[in-house]
């Protein structure tokens, strides 16, 4: 992480998003699994947006917290994300799975940092090399 990173880490409320996500959490629907999981983030405009885990009895169609996070992100005005955490149901921090770090990268404002298993990390090092709308470029006139 950056130097520049490091002071931006440092002025942001992890506890509060870690608060949020727990409480969040709280609300997963996890009957099957029984693992819950709730994720919260910080936005530009400086509000806090969670979700949690719904599982499905057909388990494909389970929707992890960080999907329900994002639908709450654009239902209150959306925005793009600058600060991530997400727990277990021991209140554990998590990383986002694959699917996940995609969804997040796609809501991403620049620099935006997780909350991670080994330390605060950019956008940029949980998913180097991501796949993004910037790469979705009108071709046909070519």
């Amino acid at each position: 992480m950056t130097t520049a990173a490091q002071d931006s880490a440092r002025d942001l409320p992890w506890e509060e998003l870690t608060r949020a996500a727990t409480e969040a959490m709280g609300r997963a629907y996890v009957p099957y699994s029984n693992f819950p999981v709730g994720a919260a983030a910080l936005t530009e405009d400086g509000r806090i947006v969670s979700g949690c885990n719904v599982e499905n009895a057909s388990y494909g169609l389970t929707l992890c917290a960080e999907c329900s996070l994002v639908s709450q992100l654009q239902m209150t005005g959306g925005g793009k994300l600058v600060a991530f955490s997400c727990v277990d149901g021991a209140g554990n921090t998590l990383m986002p799975c694959g699917r996940c770090r995609q969804l997040l990268y796609e809501f991403r404002a620049p620099g935006m940092l997780l909350l991670t298993v080994s330390g605060i990390k950019t956008m940029e090092e949980v998913l180097p090399d991501a796949f993004g709308p910037e790469h979705l470029t009108d071709n046909s006139a070519q």
